[in-house]
């Protein structure tokens, strides 16, 4: 198990951790990658890395789904933050073969972040 640090620099982006992630479990050996963040508020999503549009339609989508400017119950204003992070949910478990996750040609994991600028964790674990 490894723990990665994110610093996100805006109240909503995806950001992508592909590469970190892959950096940091090089030489563990195991059947599955499972990729969790311990937070309310943002999500983990694997989606296309190859055009930055892409993510871009996916954050506006997930806005008009979950508007920041709704009147919400709870009272900390970020109750979009938390629609959006069930929306995209928290984790996410990659087969792995000969050491690699076996993502897609145009896959890439990405940290959604709802309600940044934080610093959030990431915890990624080969099984």
């Amino acid at each position: 198990m490894v723990e990665i640090r994110i610093k996100t620099t805006k109240r909503v982006e995806a950001i992508n951790i592909t590469q970190e992630v892959i950096g940091r479990i090089k030489g563990t050996t195991g059947r599955l990658l499972h990729i969790y963040t311990p937070h309310t508020t943002c999500g983990i999503a694997i989606n296309e890395d190859a055009d930055p549009d892409v993510m871009r339609d996916i954050l506006e989508g997930l806005e008009r789904i979950a508007p920041k400017n709704f009147p919400y119950r709870h009272i900390e204003g970020n109750a979009d933050a938390h629609i959006k992070s069930v929306v995209t949910g928290c984790s996410v478990t990659i087969p792995m073969l000969n050491g690699a996750p076996q993502l897609g040609t145009w896959q890439g994991i990405f940290l959604m972040e709802f309600d940044g600028p934080r610093e959030r964790r990431v915890i990624a674990t080969v099984l």
